[in-house]
């Protein structure tokens, strides 16, 4: 599990709001439950998690009512090139025992990247399990997210299939990412030729989104995308 901490507090400025995460191949490891604190104030911020600095492309408010809240990591600074410009919508949930443990963050937005589940948006990172200290605050956990955006740890993945693609076809997981965050986050740019691939399996009758997992799990050949496609 990769390590990434970063200090500091963030100043929750707006409300989130949850997008829907798509379906796929059953992947992502399983993340345990815990019961969630009401926000303070009726749902507003919480004032440990206050303060004067905001960085750029991080966003954070309460979202639901009183038992959670949603974030936003929004044109993720000095982060990879495939994912630039894209909008990544985190759900955050803190429990009666924070902040002597960690809240339970997942993406809500699909994202192909080894450390994140690309079916269940969970997250292989240290401090959101046993490296959580107590002076940690939400920004620390957003900051560490903005920087295992930028620099993936395949040898320690949370997807499996992502890592093995990440390591054996670099310039393939490239143009892959860069797809899931234009059809999913809103980044600019895309992949003309595997855009092109989705197209003509979504012309058979298949699901967009089934036909986006299917053709990056299997390096984007059409055949055997197809038989996947077929036995599910």
């Amino acid at each position: 599990m990769r390590r990434r901490h970063f200090g500091g507090r963030l100043r929750r400025p707006g409300h989130g709001e949850d997008q829907p995460g798509g379906g796929g191949q059953g992947r992502g490891r399983g993340h345990g439950h815990s019961g969630h604190r009401a926000a303070r104030r009726e749902g507003g911020p919480d004032p440990q998690h206050r303060g004067s600095g905001r960085r750029p492309g991080l966003v954070c408010g309460p979202s639901h009512g009183q038992h959670r809240r949603a974030a936003d990591q929004a044109g993720v600074q000095g982060g990879a090139e495939e994912r630039g410009g894209g909008r990544y919508q985190l759900e955050i949930k803190i429990p009666e025992t924070y902040p002597f443990n960690p809240p339970k963050v997942r993406f809500i937005t699909k994202i192909w990247h080894p450390n994140i589940s690309s079916v269940t948006g969970a997250i292989c990172l240290d401090i959101l399990k046993d490296q959580w200290a107590a002076a940690m605050t939400l920004r620390t956990v957003l900051l560490s997210l903005q920087a295992l955006l930028a620099a993936a740890e395949p040898d320690d993945p949370q997807d499996a299939v992502v890592a093995n693609q990440y390591k054996q076809n670099p310039e393939m997981f490239k143009q892959t990412a860069r797809l899931w965050a234009h059809v999913y986050a809103g980044a600019p740019v895309s992949s003309p030729e595997y855009t092109k691939k989705i197209e003509n399996l979504c012309a058979m009758g298949f699901d967009r989104n089934a036909v986006i997992v299917a053709l990056s799990s299997k390096s984007w050949d059409v055949e055997t995308a197809t038989e996947l496609l077929l036995s599910n």
